[in-house]
């Protein structure tokens, strides 16, 4: 007997707070995912970060990573430096493996919105050498249809592929739906996946069940292979959302600070080698661990 296709549907509606950030009174952050990886897997983290800075006080500074890859979508402005600058629309994904160190500064007015996730890697890649990848907006392949536009940043969705190489599989874009459009698109049915909306509202599922702007809705998913149907509606004056979709790596991790490990004691090496200067800046990392698409 076949397997009955599971058509995607709404479990778990969360509204994160809006809350002041790191970055001072200028930064307000939402925890979209935090704390609960158990469930979230292969999701860590995730962090909605508004910055409207008025003034040119320097910002943020170099930090290390290691043992996961941070996913960083940039919604409006631009962050970076002369080396590098994400504008609007633009995609990253920094995978940190073994370590890296990288400077995400601010030294000017700025009025940004950034989506970014700490995405974890399977254990066999966990140390993995060091690797940045940027996507341009111009270059992110683009579905459209009536009243729908669909980019897709990382994976394969909605006919199109993107560029990125994924260690973990997983599957990013951002769906906007004027009123009265509608999409039904196909996902792997394994893979844990929500959706998290940033303007309007949409409708999820056969119920039309309605997500709200702020609010990020996790779906049903099945242990079996195999595939499964997303819908989604409109709402009532048209929504935009981000889905996350990625094969969960059923191991259990260490979370600590800006380390992500298997082991306790891999965290106090982390820490030693970072001390001791041996993890190195991604500037400093060779042509052939940069790609640009």
């Amino acid at each position: 007997m076949e397997n009955q296709i599971l058509n995607r549907k709404l479990v778990n509606i969360k509204t994160p707070k809006r809350e002041q950030g790191f970055l001072g009174p200028d930064h307000i952050a939402r925890a979209v995912v935090m704390n609960d990886f158990t469930n979230s897997d292969p999701f860590i983290i995730l962090m909605d970060d508004f910055l409207d800075k008025k003034d040119g006080k320097p910002v943020g500074g170099p930090h290390p990573h290691a043992g996961f890859e941070t996913v960083s979508l940039l919604l409006e402005g631009e962050v970076g430096d002369s080396a590098h600058m994400m504008k609007a629309g633009d995609f990253q994904m920094m995978t940190a493996g073994s370590g890296i160190v990288h400077t995400e500064s601010i030294d000017r007015e700025s009025k940004l919105r950034l989506l970014q996730m700490w995405l974890n890697l399977p254990k066999k890649d966990r140390w993995t050498t060091p690797r940045v990848q940027d996507l341009t907006f111009e270059n992110v392949p683009k579905v459209y249809d009536k009243g729908l536009e669909i980019r897709v940043y990382s994976g394969s969705f909605a006919g199109v592929t993107s560029p990125v190489k994924n260690y973990t599989p997983v599957i990013i874009a951002d769906i906007q739906l004027q009123p009265g459009a509608e999409t039904m698109q196909i996902l792997k049915a394994s893979y844990n996946a929500f959706l998290y909306v940033i303007e309007g509202s949409i409708e999820v599922g056969d119920e039309h069940k309605a997500l709200q702007d702020g609010q990020i809705g996790w779906l049903n998913k099945s242990t079996e292979e195999g595939e499964s149907t997303l819908k989604l509606a409109a709402g009532a004056n048209g929504g935009r959302v981000v889905l996350y979709a990625g094969q969960p790596q059923s191991e259990p991790i260490i979370s600590y600070g800006p380390f992500i490990a298997d082991k306790e004691q891999e965290i106090k090496d982390l820490y030693r080698d970072f001390r001791h200067g041996k993890i190195k800046h991604v500037s400093e990392l060779p042509e052939e661990q940069r790609f640009m698409y």
